[in-house]
């Protein structure tokens, strides 16, 4: 990944890129994604410097990834009546989040939900459609953060 003169390591989706997402493919969106704002876990580290809006993760906090739903990619609270990811993991995928305007405005069903920046697993393993670096270079990342920048993923 690169941001500016910034380049990182990063895992992206375990079917790769594509240029046609949908719900469940485990594919990273190829094009151009705003960064919107960011979620963290206050329990886990101090709060990320960045430019965007940024507000501490809660328990209750989850994200709908329910087509047929009309909170269809949208943050929502838990408990949930319909297929929703948790925010708040037990791992530390998520202890920094950050939301991409990736099938947001409007959200059309089937096309992805929750493609966020986030964290990666210490390996790089593959995600489940998002793009994830070290924490470090989060942070790094997002101390460089302007609103209104975008990320691009392109395919080679």
């Amino acid at each position: 990944m690169t941001f500016g003169a910034i380049t990182v390591p990063c895992a992206l989706g375990r079917s790769g890129l594509t240029q046609m997402k949908r719900e469940g493919d485990g594919a990273t969106p190829i094009g151009q994604f705003e960064l919107l704002n960011v979620y963290y876990r206050a329990d886990r580290g101090r709060r990320p410097q960045t430019e965007l809006l940024v507000e501490a993760l809660k328990p209750a906090d989850g994200w709908c990834d329910a087509p047929g739903h009309p909170r269809y990619n949208r943050p929502v609270e838990l408990p949930f009546d319909a297929s929703r990811e948790k925010m708040w993991r037990t791992d530390r995928l998520y202890d920094i989040v950050v939301v991409l305007n990736c099938n947001m405005f409007p959200a059309v069903p089937g096309r992805g939900s929750a493609i966020f920046f986030h964290i990666a697993r210490e390996t790089y393993t593959p995600t489940e459609g998002c793009v994830a670096v070290a924490p470090d270079h989060m942070r790094l990342v997002l101390s460089k953060v302007r609103a209104g920048d975008i990320m691009r993923v392109l395919s080679n």
